[in-house]
């Protein structure tokens, strides 16, 4: 089955790191990618932009309403993304357990709509 991994952290806070905590992430994440690739399981994923370029649409009456920023003031944003194929949920969760997100903010388990 496949699940979105949806990765929420403080944006605020991921600003105020130093240079050298931010390397040790990245390569936290590339390790993490390198080891779900060897599973098996990755199937892609993205870091997103900030919310201060994020666009929300809506329809409303025909008219399309456009602003800027996220939906919702949240104290986590969706700063990213892995798409995985796991036997089950308990595996997906295993998996997202792994991501280096986790350890700051929280990943969202997310089964994806199979036709």
């Amino acid at each position: 089955m496949r699940y979105a991994l949806l990765i929420c952290t403080d944006e605020k806070a991921m600003e105020a790191v130093s240079p050298e905590e931010a390397q040790a992430s990245m390569n936290d994440y590339l390790a993490f990618g390198e080891e779900m690739g060897k599973r098996g399981v990755l199937q892609g994923g993205e870091r997103l932009r900030p919310t201060t370029d994020a666009t929300t649409v809506r329809v409303r009456d025909g008219e399309v309403l456009t602003a800027d920023g996220p939906f919702a003031e949240t104290k986590e944003q969706v700063g990213g993304f892995y798409l995985v194929d796991c036997k089950d949920l308990d595996e997906a969760i295993e998996v997202a357990s792994r991501i280096p997100g986790a350890r700051i903010g929280t990943i969202e388990v997310r089964p994806i709509w199979e036709m």
